[in-house]
C-alpha cells in the first residue's frame, strides 16, 4: 500500500485508450454507473493512500477510471491483479468488484473456484476498510466465513461490500479494533432464485507502530517500560 501513489501512471489522460469501452467484458461495461450512484454520505472522506489515488481518478469517465483503479491495484496486490478481479466501484461507502467466470478461476466443474470467491470478497472489504483507516494504521485480516450453498457456474460474479456512516466513524474514532464487513456476492447471469451468497470477512487494524513493535518482539508496553526503567542521569554540579 505505501507505493501505490508510485505505481500510478505519470500522465493518466495519455494513457486510457480511446475503445476502453469496446474492450470491457459485456457485462461489466453494462454494470458500470457514474460514481454519485454510491450510497449517499455525509462524511468527509480521509486522507490516506488510497483516497488520494481516488481524486486523481475522479473526474473521469467510470469506465476509464475504473480500468485504471483496476491496474494500479493490480500492481499493488500482484496476487490480485492475476486473478482478473475488475473494481468498478471504489467509494468510501461502497466498494464492487467482479471477476469473469473463465477458466484460470474455475474449478473441475465449471464453477468459479471457492478460492477466488473468496478473494473477490476479501478484496472488496479489505478496500473498503483502507479506505476509511487513518495512514497511522494498518489492517489485518482474521477470519472469514462463507456458505457456498450454490455453485456459480456462469457469467460473471460480482462483490459488494457496504460500510455505513456510523461504521465509518467507528473505524476512525478507534486507534485498534476489529469488525465484520458483510460481502453480498451477486451471480450477476444465474437464474437461480436462491438468495446471493453472504461472505462474512472479519478484519483488525492497529497501529503501525505496535506492528513495528511486534516484528522487533516486543510490545508497546514493554517499550515504554524499558524507557522508564532507565536510571535517571544526574547532573554533576549539584552535590550528592
Amino acid at each position: 500500500m505505501s507505493g501505490l501513489l508510485n505505481k500510478l501512471p505519470g500522465k493518466l489522460s495519455a494513457k486510457i485508450p480511446t475503445d476502453l469501452p469496446a474492450k470491457l467484458p459485456e457485462i461489466v461495461s453494462d454494470a458500470l454507473s457514474p460514481q454519485n450512484d454510491a450510497p449517499k454520505s455525509s462524511l468527509k472522506p480521509i486522507n490516506n493512500q488510497f483516497t488520494k489515488l481516488l481524486a486523481v481518478t475522479k473526474y473521469l469517465p467510470a469506465g476509464a477510471r475504473s480500468s485504471i483503479l483496476s491496474k494500479a491495484f493490480g500492481k499493488v496486490v500482484p496476487y490480485v491483479g492475476t486473478t482478473g478481479v475488475y473494481y468498478e466501484m471504489v467509494e468510501p461507502n461502497q466498494v464492487v468488484v467482479s471477476l469473469n467466470n473463465q477458466k484460470t478461476v474455475q474449478n473441475h466443474i465449471g464453477s468459479i473456484h471457492a478460492v477466488a470467491v473468496t478473494l473477490l470478497a476479501e478484496t472488496a472489504t479489505g478496500f473498503i476498510l483502507g479506505l476509511n483507516l487513518p495512514s497511522d494504521r494498518v489492517l489485518l485480516i482474521k477470519s472469514y466465513s462463507v456458505n457456498f450453498y450454490r455453485p456459480l457456474k456462469k457469467g460473471q460474479v460480482a462483490a459488494v461490500a457496504t460500510l455505513s456512516d456510523e461504521q465509518r466513524l467507528e473505524i476512525l474514532d478507534q486507534p485498534k479494533g476489529e469488525m465484520v464487513i458483510p460481502c453480498v456476492i451477486d451471480d450477476r447471469e444465474s437464474d437461480s432464485k436462491r438468495d446471493p451468497i453472504t461472505v462474512e470477512m472479519t478484519w483488525a487494524w492497529v497501529p503501525k507502530s505496535e506492528l513495528e513493535a511486534r516484528r522487533q518482539g516486543t510490545s508497546s508496553k514493554e517499550s515504554a517500560d524499558a524507557s522508564s526503567d532507565k536510571p535517571a542521569i544526574k547532573d554533576p554540579t549539584q552535590a550528592e
